[in-house]
């Protein structure tokens, strides 16, 4: 499954937004090394490499066509290639940042603690995930892979809903942490255009779907998704659509020692 880093790019403000609001809540530190788990472009890993211009920021993402965009546009930041859900760094990290990267892994009972070993005393992990999977833009996504017209090509790509709710977030990580902040937000979001809700999708949740299908077949099944979103999320007068979009933030921050 390969990544459009210019379709991704379409709702660039809207993506950065989030990031914004989780680097506002970071603690007051110095961290001395920062990775930026599923950096993708870049754009938020050159954020915290500004914000912290004295440390060494590296950003890691699986898809080097998004690495690639990332080296042209910052190429003064370490990036690597590397499977996020098997991050193990040499040398431990004083803040881990992941925005919008996580919720694309599964079982985050052993994930998260994962995460928190490879820090150091003091250190801290921000991250914000998507939490809108059962927003009507998902449910008409996953109704439709399941219908009985695309259940043979689509039906396994179907998966439940990988990011659970605060308290069950809450409950994991407080044992572990000194600090733990943790809260979700809905952005209203205004999209332009006529398909705005399918562009923004053809970024992140549509991407899978597409990849399991023929040239034709790709057509169909847009048309059929399109008519379900323009349903769900009707063009104001003004030709804007407004798209409900729920992420939720963790920042847990380590004792000392």
């Amino acid at each position: 499954m390969t990544w459009n880093p210019e379709q991704y790019s379409l709702f660039s403000d809207h993506r950065l937004r989030p990031a914004i609001d989780l680097l506002s809540q970071v603690p007051s530190h110095a961290p001395s090394v920062i990775y930026d788990l599923g950096c993708g472009t870049g754009n938020v890993t050159a954020l915290l490499s500004q914000h912290w211009n004295e440390a060494v920021v590296i950003g890691i993402d699986s898809s080097e066509d998004m690495l690639a965009k990332a080296k042209r546009e910052h190429p003064s930041i370490e990036w690597k290639v590397g499977d996020i859900a098997e991050f193990s760094p040499t040398s431990k990290g004083n803040l881990i940042f992941s925005n919008a990267a996580l919720h694309w892994l599964d079982d985050h009972e052993k994930l998260f603690p994962k995460l928190l070993e490879q820090l150091r005393p003091g250190g801290v992990l921000a991250v914000q995930m998507p939490n809108n999977f059962s927003a009507p833009s998902h449910e008409a996504l996953y109704d439709l892979a399941q219908s009985e017209e695309w259940i043979d090509r689509l039906g396994s790509l179907v998966r439940p809903a990988p990011v659970h709710n605060i308290n069950w977030y809450f409950d994991l990580l407080s044992p572990l942490a000194d600090k733990i902040n943790i809260w979700e937000t809905t952005y209203f979001q205004v999209l332009k255009g006529r398909d705005a809700v399918l562009e923004w999708t053809r970024g992140t949740a549509l991407r899978p779907f597409l990849a399991a299908l023929d040239g034709n077949e790709v057509g169909a099944f847009e048309s059929q998704y399109a008519e379900r979103l323009m349903e769900a999320y009707p063009v104001r007068r003004d030709g804007s659509t407004l798209y409900p979009f729920s992420r939720l933030f963790i920042v847990v921050q380590l004792p000392e020692d």
